[in-house]
């Protein structure tokens, strides 16, 4: 019989029952406490006796009514405290805890069991019953390190004794298993969950965050930091793990939209969009590149992703001499109204001629235009023709616009009404000045680069020169797959995101297309915005096993003194076929397509490019289901798509097609696609080539 199992379930049954308690109290509460809170309410607003006769009388009237806006914002803290508590609590009841520390704080003193798990909770007295994984304490578990070892609290080193490191498997009250681990390599919890089968969400790495992820994941502030990681290493997980950090770090302070996160496609946003929520935290606003571009307006013309990075240069180089003409600005109008004529424009920017064009004369013209736009909004509530359009708004239009029913017994009544009329009608004029649509970009740019015309990131790259700042609640900008990038994007990024801090996660092996940045030139790119860049590197393969690691590892073109690693058991060696004839070759993709859908888990044909999806879509037929951009994976079956879609992905067996020279010829850029495609199996990998296996892997071959 296994005691400490029977103690530790025990223990389990304890906790749940008080959480499964503070779950219905809480409910409870709240149910209640809206009854309670809306007649207290009721009760408050009638005590108040509106008096506003004498001085003494208005200070009263207006002492009461802030009294009640005070009671007011108390229970909302309240209620919203409440609400966050049952949020963590329902987390825990799917699994309370994941692991245990037995630490010695101070010598001399008796060893305390600390419990780990998604959330943290304390009892009625305020004791942690379980501590959230993102709390200092929890840095002992991560850190792998049995005897001596420390945790960061307020910017001071704590040292303690780790005397246990106990991982469980649990589901909701039941105890499945558990592991004391004793050496820093040996984590179970990791090794078993390896063992799983793809599944169409990505999973939440909590439980298993090893030592070299954990340092990205509690990384100090900084600037910017690029994370260099091997295929399989967990970089979207320990990006996404990043952000829970970040937002339980700064809970007081940080909101999702102020953190973005640029993803590859809206197949891999699907596949990461449960993480977050998993640990109880909201999603971050994320974006493709293109979905960027569209939320500013700049669909509809070229992305300019793959233009010169020459081009934004020259535009930062010669903008500061560049003289604006009459018909570079234009008129300030709302619809059909123009408010302010464009030789009014001329004249505000005339007015600061002095200053070159940029964020000092943009500013200064700016508040000119405000001005201007003000005397002219007062103007206009002065007209009949607008007194009159406002007294004809009907009961209903009235409250929305003023919030009560317009009485206009006297002149200056009529007159401040029009006013608020007008500011409705034609407020927005204020945001158009802000956002600088009294300048004609476009013009500006083709006149600066000599060309007829220019694309949204050169578009967008004037408009950060000009007006000196993007996104300013912008606090954190993840992009993933960094590598996919060319120096052009990130340029417009680094400076539409000026005030946020960084975090780049990439591959420079899985740089599938011509003409992205190099490494090196992300660095550069960020070390002019930001002054510092930061580099990590992630060495260990945690998605593919030790025989598929080491196939892709041999495509890489500088390893350097790099030691590659597989955490996962050894499994099967890759299969390499040939086939020569083209019906042989389709026969056997089939073969392997009809094989594979009877076995668990998900297949994926990883084919070149789209237009050769397109062909083998056509010749297997129903034996597989061909993958759109905005779709879910599914969990099992098998699916063909290209090497773009199938980035930052991974499957159970991934067949690679047209594996032969004319495909995969001996050049870097297909050195790195194989590799990007060999690297998205888990536990097989098959590579078929209609004629001669490509020369990349001829030696693999013979091995």
């Amino acid at each position: 019989m296994d005691h400490t199992f029977e103690q530790e379930q025990q223990h389990l049954t304890d906790i749940y029952g008080q959480l499964v308690h503070m779950r219905d109290a809480l409910s409870a509460e709240l149910e209640t406490s809206h009854k309670g809170i809306a007649q207290d309410l009721i009760d408050m607003s009638e005590e108040i006796r509106p008096d506003f006769v004498g001085a003494d009388e208005t200070m009263e009237t207006l002492a009461a009514i802030e009294t009640l806006n005070s009671v007011i914002d108390t229970y909302n803290q309240i209620h919203d405290f409440t609400v966050d508590k049952l949020r963590r609590i329902l987390i825990l009841l799917m699994q309370p805890y994941f692991a245990k520390v037995r630490l010695q704080l101070r010598p001399g003193r008796p060893a305390q069991d600390v419990y780990i798990g998604a959330a943290g909770v304390t009892d009625e007295n305020r004791r942690p019953l379980i501590v959230d994984w993102r709390s200092p304490i929890a840095e002992t578990y991560y850190n792998q390190e049995m005897g001596q070892t420390s945790y960061k609290v307020d910017g001071r080193t704590r040292t303690v004794n780790l005397e246990l490191r106990r991982q469980f498997d649990i589901v909701q009250d039941k105890l499945r298993m558990y592991f004391d681990t004793t050496v820093a390599i040996e984590d179970s919890l990791l090794l078993r969950a390896l063992k799983r089968h793809h599944s169409e969400k990505l999973q939440a790495i909590t439980a298993t965050i090893q030592r070299e992820q954990n340092a990205i994941v509690r990384h100090e502030d900084v600037p910017v930091m690029l994370v260099n990681g091997i295929a399989g290493s967990g970089k979207t997980s320990v990006l996404l793990q990043r952000i829970a950090y970040l937002f339980y770090r700064e809970r007081e302070g940080l909101r999702p939209d102020q953190v973005y996160l640029f993803t590859p496609n809206s197949v891999f946003e699907h596949y990461i969009d449960t993480v977050l929520p998993s640990l109880g935290e909201s999603n971050p606003q994320t974006y493709t590149w293109q979905g960027f571009l569209a939320r500013l307006g700049l669909s509809e013309r070229g992305t300019g992703a793959d233009g010169d990075s020459a081009r934004l240069r020259a535009l930062e180089e010669r903008l500061p001499t560049y003289q604006l003409e009459p018909d570079d600005l234009r008129d300030v109008r709302v619809g059909d109204t123009i408010l302010l004529k464009q030789n009014q424009v001329v004249g505000a920017a005339n007015k600061f001629s002095q200053f070159p064009v940029g964020p000092r004369f943009a500013a200064l013209v700016c508040d000119e235009l405000h001005s201007r736009l003000e005397r002219r909004l007062t103007q206009l509530a002065k007209s009949d023709a607008i007194q009159e359009e406002m007294l004809s708004l009907d009961l209903e239009e009235q409250l929305e616009i003023f919030g009560e029913t317009v009485t206009t017994a006297t002149e200056d009544e009529t007159e401040r009404y029009a006013r608020k009329y007008v500011t409705h009608r034609f407020g927005s004029a204020h945001d158009d000045i802000e956002q600088l649509l009294w300048l004609r970009l476009d013009r500006m740019g083709m006149h600066l680069l000599e060309a007829e015309g220019i694309s949204a990131a050169e578009w967008l790259y004037l408009k950060l020169l000009v007006s000196g700042h993007g996104a300013k609640d912008a606090r954190f900008v993840m992009i993933d797959e960094v590598q996919d990038y060319t120096v052009t994007q990130l340029m417009v990024l680094a400076h539409y995101f000026s005030r946020a801090h960084f975090l780049l996660l990439g591959d420079e092996n899985q740089a599938i297309r011509e003409g992205t940045a190099t490494f090196a030139e992300i660095r550069e790119v960020f070390k002019q915005t930001h002054g510092t860049v930061e580099e990590l590197p992630l060495l260990t393969s945690y998605r593919s096993s030790p025989e598929i690691t080491a196939l892709f590892a041999s495509l890489m073109e500088e390893r350097g003194n790099m030691s590659l690693t597989s955490v996962r058991t050894p499994g099967v060696e890759p299969t390499f076929i040939e086939q020569g004839e083209r019906e042989a070759y389709l026969q056997t993709l089939r073969g392997l397509a009809e094989q594979a859908s009877g076995e668990e888990g998900l297949t994926a044909i990883v084919a070149a490019d789209k237009s050769r999806v397109g062909w083998l879509g056509r010749q297997l037929g129903d034996a597989v289901h061909v993958m759109r951009k905005d779709e879910m994976l599914p969990k099992e079956g098998v699916i063909l798509l290209d090497l773009a879609l199938a980035k930052g992905l991974e499957f159970d067996h991934v067949i690679i097609p047209d594996a032969q020279q004319e495909v995969y010829p001996n050049t870097p850029l297909a050195r790195r696609r194989l590799y990007t495609a060999i690297s998205r199996a888990m536990h097989k990998v098959t590579i078929v080539a209609q004629g001669t296996m490509t020369p990349l892997l001829a030696k693999q071959m013979e091995a």
